[in-house]
């Protein structure tokens, strides 16, 4: 009996049908970008720098946070959904020269925004989600008194001003409008948030 033989399958098109679909889903997946905590590095010491400025004590505001992720604010025992709370009044005292300072112009706080300094000091022990939760906090005390100036400024938070700054479907024109609005906010409450070696 003659052997019949197998009828062959047309792979000609299977390239060009993968390198479709291969095209396809490149140009329509979104790819993640890693996010994380932006912070800005000090520049490397250089003999010829002028020292730093002395800094005083009440534009100081201490946060610890030890090895049982207890938090110490300005050495007192304070609860994390307060945090927040603590660091506006401190941030926004405006003792000195502050015309858009709404704080209760306290002697023991901040001269004012532009001289006010948050210490971070975790220890090495302190829970990775207690750390985030503090810095969270931390950083939505500034954008809360942030979008309360570009409320009364520009009638618009300073959050979504930003997030139109940096979405890539914003045209150059309304960039270049937004960016002069976000660095006079930025300027008049700078976020300085020192953070400390762990112990």
């Amino acid at each position: 009996m003659a052997k019949r033989s197998a009828p062959e399958v047309n792979a000609g098109s299977m390239a060009d049908i993968a390198f479709l679909l291969l095209i396809f889903f490149l140009v329509t997946t979104t790819i993640e970008t890693d996010s994380g905590i932006s912070r800005k590095l000090p520049p490397e010491l250089d003999e010829n720098q002028p020292p730093p400025p002395v800094i005083k004590m009440r534009n100081l505001f201490t946060v610890v946070v030890n090895s049982n992720n207890d938090l110490l604010v300005e050495d007192e025992l304070m609860d994390l959904k307060d945090l927040r709370a603590a660091a506006v009044e401190f941030l926004d005292n405006g003792a000195e020269d502050c015309s858009y300072c709404q704080g209760a112009k306290a002697e023991n706080s901040s001269t004012n925004p532009t001289k006010a300094i948050i210490s971070l000091v975790n220890n090495r022990g302190t829970s990775y989600k207690r750390y985030i939760a503090v810095q969270n906090e931390l950083v939505a005390a500034y954008n809360q008194l942030r979008d309360r100036e570009a409320m009364s400024r520009y009638g618009e938070t300073f959050i979504s001003m930003e997030n139109r700054f940096n979405d890539a479907r914003t045209t150059q024109a309304v960039k270049d409008k937004l960016k002069p609005k976000l660095e006079i906010i930025k300027e008049l409450y700078p976020e300085k948030l020192s953070e400390a070696e762990p112990k």
